[in-house]
């Protein structure tokens, strides 16, 4: 789509202020940091001029003369206008190098004195605008700015590609944007690559993500948006930042915001980009391009059907004007940008869009948009079209697109008369419990809302709260209000009374940390519900206390999980992520079931994603992520994560759980700094919402991002933060969060052994009874280093190798990985100078860590990966001969100490230890006082007096 050419992008220059460009960024400063060149394109208000500005910022710095030049396309008449911009300011620093005919070529072209022209000085113009760019080069670095490479004055354009062509080798660099059109295929800046800098990259701007649309409408103070308002946006504006500003500045000036399914108020700057050319089309080729706009999904049969004869030649007159697609692969009739297809509505009067869709009514083969077009051709209400879209409606709902059942259900109701039975408020309760299903929450709380400001039945008041608490997700603390509210109006029916107390039994659980409650409420609930004939809420409320009892290792859980699956089922509630399935599902992982559990999430999220169901989604697709890491798939885990958590972001729901296993897929298999920053988020988002439960896993995901990081202090304040919360949540699986380990390990590493092994026992004892193999084995790991650190060698790597074969067996191959390298890292260093003992085979460093590589490589775990190699490439050795005192120092101490005799630095010996510099210092510090000294100098002294003569 072309555009008029005074028509600018906004002028942000800052880097920070640059959104959703974090790969063409990497490319760019890749090239430019090596010394090539960059030319950047794409469509008018994609942004180029930004990333331009900010790609200028960084790379002025390390240059020592940058030339900039912007056109226009009112000034691209001027002849060498653009060159005088480059070099005016400078010519007079390097005229004096240039040879005579060349310098007053030059002068005469900069300053219009005289009649240079390229025809008459050509050949001296060219050389002298490339000695000038030459001189300059050898003074130091020469950055290159020009925007608008396409209102270029001719003159100007065609002296800067012949330099351009010939400056390979020097310090010349050029950053350059150019319009293109809007097709990603057309190759439009060919010709501009042609005129570059040899090797110059070329780097497409490409339309925004909806969540970076979202991102850049909050940055510029267009807030408080619907998600659904958010998502046409970024569907009129095509991903165009410009176009979506424009779009959200409008919003925010109309007195009303329209209702879902309405388009959106176009306003009058994005309007003239597309109404010049839609004025050179005949009127009925007009209105054949007002019914494509107002389609789904327009074919040229369908126009046909609609009455519109040429249409044919219609769109072909359209498409020359670059209205409507040209792409011959493309199905149907795809206008050339939705811009123009949203323009077009919003010019068209009320009365040409009713024909329109009325037209379209007869003419769809569909039945939802039969209907959808009869209510939007229809004034008033009318009971007959507003049974024809609950039909749609429902039918919407099965095929699993609820966002389409929405709009649906808000026509219906718009068109159901105040008498009529189902009425309009229940029809807008059943739109906003499809948004629920759509992941358009803060819809679903605006629908709600909307009814309970007039409602008086009880019935409808208490299924709007209900939908206002779902709408609120974790942060329950923000609508605690309504609860009260709620039981008034439920009274003394037990249908109503069960569907707050199932609620109640969230809050319990999320606001107060109180398991035990939450599983009565829950119970209480199931019971009402079963009185009530309400098999929906029964079977929710008993997925919940299935969960619950799971959770803390109740032995009910089992026969509940069995009470929950009975038939009859609700299809629905049978794939909720709060149904019986998710409970199973949890039951299978927390037992050790992996392929089972696989099986059941795979056959959970298949059946949600069929059916639209986001937030089911969502849940679904970290439970077999968390199976994937379980078993040692790291790598898929982390993509799985990674979707997880563009799904969260773009929807807003459960971002703090989404962010809290992404930090440990991240861990396993991708970027520990991203693991600690995704954890931190999850920390503070769950503090924020008061959310004990995913406090405690939040925490719990930090502190093993921490023990990866080699910050084991950190790691046990965290850990020990999540015993303590969970102690009071009345978790007793140590299946639940899998933390115990990891803070054993933490406590070994600065040397708190007498409390690492109270948490193991403490735990054996609660895994033992529930019968928790990948626990136990993890546990034996940990215990392991316990006993390495008292000295007990021997029986430690005895029972690291037990562990190690446990875990392998079990399918938990990360685990398993781990437990190698704790045992190569024993194997590695002897625990004591002197002769081996019998029985034991001290294996050489690099060669005892090829097990552990191999299964790290295997599961694809990154990070750990890392850590072997490096352990391989520099394992800790003891000294030759060391005192005797230095047998009473813990394995860690030992291995500090053995360092400080290498003369490592406490930094050095922190990376090759993979512990912090605080815990070498509070190491060295132990160090001291047991042997008796004061400074790591009287430890290689005591060495040096004890060692053969």
């Amino acid at each position: 789509m072309t555009v008029r050419g005074d028509f600018r992008e906004p002028a942000r220059s800052r880097p920070d202020l640059v959104i959703g460009r974090e790969e063409l960024f990497a490319g760019a400063r890749e090239q430019l940091s090596g010394g090539g060149s960059v030319l950047v394109h794409g469509p008018a208000g994609i942004g180029k001029s930004t990333v331009l500005r900010a790609l200028a910022a960084e790379c002025a710095e390390s240059a020592r003369t940058v030339l900039r030049c912007s056109a226009t396309e009112s000034e691209s008449h001027l002849p060498f206008l653009a060159l005088a911009d480059l070099l005016g300011l400078v010519v007079d620093e390097i005229a004096d190098r240039l040879p005579a005919p060349q310098r007053t070529a030059l002068e005469s072209a900069l300053t219009g004195r005289g009649e240079s022209t390229l025809q008459r000085d050509g050949l001296a113009l060219r050389l002298a605008v490339l000695s000038a760019f030459r001189a300059l080069a050898a003074r130091g670095p020469v950055l290159i700015v020009a925007d608008d490479l396409q209102w270029l004055d001719p003159a100007s354009a065609e002296l800067l590609g012949f330099a351009a062509r010939r400056l390979g080798g020097t310090p010349v660099r050029m950053l350059t944007a150019v319009r293109t059109e809007t097709e990603p295929q057309a190759q439009d800046h060919d010709r501009f690559l042609r005129a570059s800098v040899p090797e110059t990259l070329a780097l497409r701007v490409a339309p925004l993500a909806r969540a970076k649309v979202a991102e850049l409408l909050a940055q510029r103070g267009y807030t408080g948006l619907p998600r659904s308002t958010v998502r046409d946006i970024h569907r009129t504006s095509g991903g165009n930042p410009l176009f979506a500003l424009e779009l959200g500045r409008a919003l925010a000036e109309s007195p009303t915001r329209p209702s879902p399914g309405e388009p959106l108020p176009v306003p009058t700057s994005l309007r003239a980009l597309v109404l010049s050319r839609l004025d050179m089309l005949s009127a009925e080729a007009r209105h054949t391009l007002l019914v494509v706009s107002a389609g789904a999904r327009p074919t040229l049969a369908l126009l046909h059907a609609a009455g519109r004869e040429n249409a044919e030649a219609e769109t072909a007159s359209a498409a020359a004007l670059g209205l409507l697609s040209t792409e011959r692969d493309a199905p149907g009739i795809r206008f050339a940008h939705p811009l123009v297809s949203a323009a077009l509505y919003a010019e068209a009067d009320a009365q040409e869009r009713r024909a329109a869709h009325s037209a379209l009514s007869r003419a769809a083969s569909d039945p939802i948009e039969r209907a959808r077009h009869l209510a939007l051709a229809t004034i008033g209400t009318d009971p007959a079209v507003a049974a024809r879209l609950g039909e749609a409606a429902a039918a919407a709902r099965d095929r699993g697109a609820p966002s389409v059942a929405v709009g649906l259900g808000l026509l219906a109701a718009r068109h159901t008369p105040a008498d009529a039975l189902p009425g309009p408020d229940e029809r807008r309760l059943g739109a906003a419990e499809d948004a629920l299903t759509a992941g358009e929450t803060d819809l679903a709380r605006d629908i709600a809302r909307q009814v309970l400001s007039r409602a008086t039945a009880p019935a409808e008041r208490v299924r709007a709260w209900m939908i206002v608490v779902d709408s609120a997700g974790q942060a329950m603390a923000e609508i605690d209000a309504v609860f009260p509210q709620a039981l008034a109006d439920a009274g003394d029916d037990p249908g109503l009374l069960a569907l707050v107390r199932y609620q109640l039994g969230w809050r319990a659980l999320l606001m107060d940390g109180e398991m035990t409650k939450a599983r009565e409420e829950a119970a209480r609930s199931a019971r009402l519900a079963a009185r009530a004939g309400d098999r929906r809420t029964e079977l929710l409320a008993l997925g919940f206390q299935a969960q619950m009892e799971t959770l803390m290792g109740h032995p009910d859980a089992p026969s509940t999980i069995q009470r929950a699956m009975r038939e009859p089922q609700d299809p629905r509630v049978a794939c909720d992520h709060n149904g019986a399935g998710a409970a199973r599902f949890r039951w299978l992982i927390m037992g050790d079931r992996l392929a089972e559990a696989r099986t059941a999430i795979t056959a959970l999220l298949r059946e949600v994603q069929r059916r639209g169901m986001v937030e089911s989604e969502l849940h679904f697709l970290r439970g077999l992520a968390e199976t994937e890491l379980r078993s040692g798939h790291c790598g898929r885990a982390l993509d799985l994560a990674r979707e997880s958590l563009r799904l969260a972001r773009d929807t807003g729901i459960g971002e703090a759980a989404t962010a809290m296993f992404t930090s440990l897929a991240e861990a396993a298999g991708g970027d520990v700094d991203r693991a600690l920053s995704l954890a931190h988020e999850a920390v503070d988002r769950a503090e924020e919402d008061g959310d004990m439960v995913y406090l405690s896993r939040a925490l719990g995901a930090l502190g093993h991002a921490q023990l990866v990081a080699g910050d084991a202090p950190s790691a046990v304040g965290s850990l020990r933060r999540v015993r303590e919360l969970e102690e009071g949540l009345g978790v007793i699986d140590p299946a639940r969060g899998r933390w115990h380990g990891d803070l054993a390990e933490a406590l070994v590493r600065i040397g708190e052994t007498a409390e690492a092994q109270d948490v193991i026992d403490v735990t054996r004892r609660r895994a033992l009874r529930l019968e928790r193999e990948s626990v136990l084995a993890v546990l034996d790991r940990a215990e392991a280093l316990v006993r390495a650190a008292r000295g007990e060698q021997g029986p430690a790597e005895r029972q690291l190798a037990s562990a190690q074969d446990r875990l392998g067996k079990l399918g938990y191959g990360l685990e398993e990985a781990r437990a190698a390298y704790a045992l190569a890292g024993l194997r590695t260093f002897p625990p004591t100078p002197g002769p081996t003992r019998a029985g034991r085979t001290v294996v050489p460093g690099p060669a005892s860590y090829d097990e552990a590589a191999r299964l790290f490589r295997r599961c694809r775990a990154l990070p750990w990966l890392r850590q072997v190699e490096a352990a391989a490439a520099h394992p800790p050795s003891a000294p030759p001969l060391a005192p005797a005192a230095l047998d009473t120092l813990a394995a860690t101490e030992r291995q500090v100490a053995a360092l400080v005799m290498e003369g490592a630095t406490n930094r050095e010996i922190a990376g090759r230890l993979f512990i912090s510099v605080k815990t070498v210092e509070a190491t060295l510090t132990r160090v001291y006082r047991k042997l008796g000294i004061r400074s790591r100098v009287d430890i290689v002294r005591l060495a040096a007096e004890r060692r053969p003569d």
